[in-house]
């Protein structure tokens, strides 16, 4: 287009030199292009005028969607920085609860063999209960007994004797829970330390029966001793 224009400037510049050898038509026609080569280079600066706007335009959002993206990727490295934190506080959190599991389940064990412990202690001492109790009976009847065996008149100084050594004898078979130790109930009747203690706490008793209505024993062992405890005063 330039090359175009160029050649109008030249004809004319030839029409000038020539003078009037050069014809008004072609002068016309030069004169014409030399218009539409100006028209042409107009249209071409305003394309190109265009072309930079737009490429101005095409740079601001560049500009801007890399800033976006770089926004984006800010708060993607966040979201990620607060999950692994989040995860790291759940790591945390289930190991100890691990960690407590194991504790308690280690205290479990701890108190079965404790139960175990304290069924074998408790068989051991109905055990000896029962033995104590065949003792007391049989020291019972012996008491009872020795009146009559003593009755001769070889030996006058047993005889008062063994009638008052016989009642405390036969007396002693049934336990008086408002006067025996704690530790005596332990070991006759076959009840916890704790549950003697309670006994005593709770002390007098009019009536048997009232060892249950205060809830000192439960009714089953109530059931188990009542033959075996007095409340006489």
């Amino acid at each position: 287009m330039k090359s175009v224009w160029m050649a109008a400037v030249v004809a004319v510049g030839t029409v000038s030199m020539a003078g009037c050898v050069v014809s008004d038509r072609k002068y016309q026609d030069a004169v014409a292009e030399g218009d539409a080569a100006k028209t042409e280079l107009a249209t071409t600066r305003a394309q190109k005028s265009a072309l930079e706007q737009q490429v101005k335009t095409l740079k601001e959002l560049n500009v801007k969607f890399g800033n976006e993206a770089q926004a984006a990727h800010d708060e993607l490295e966040r979201i990620q920085h607060g999950r692994d934190k989040e995860r790291g506080s759940i790591e945390a959190r289930t190991k100890e609860l691990e960690d407590r599991v194991k504790q308690l389940t280690a205290q479990n064990r701890a108190v079965k063999a404790e139960y175990e412990d304290a069924k074998r202690h408790n068989e051991t001492l109905k055990s000896l209960v029962a033995r104590y109790q065949k003792e007391l009976k049989e020291r019972s009847v012996t008491g009872t007994l020795a009146p009559s065996t003593s009755a001769p008149t070889l030996h006058p100084t047993p005889v008062p004797a063994s009638p008052t050594t016989a009642t405390p004898q036969a007396s002693s078979a049934l336990m008086n829970v408002n006067k025996a130790s704690a530790g005596d109930m332990v070991l006759v009747l076959g009840i916890t330390k704790d549950m003697a203690d309670r006994i005593v706490m709770n002390r007098p008793y009019k009536v048997k029966g009232e060892l249950v209505a205060k809830n000192v024993v439960p009714k089953e062992t109530f059931d188990m001793i009542r033959e075996r405890i007095s409340v006489s005063p």
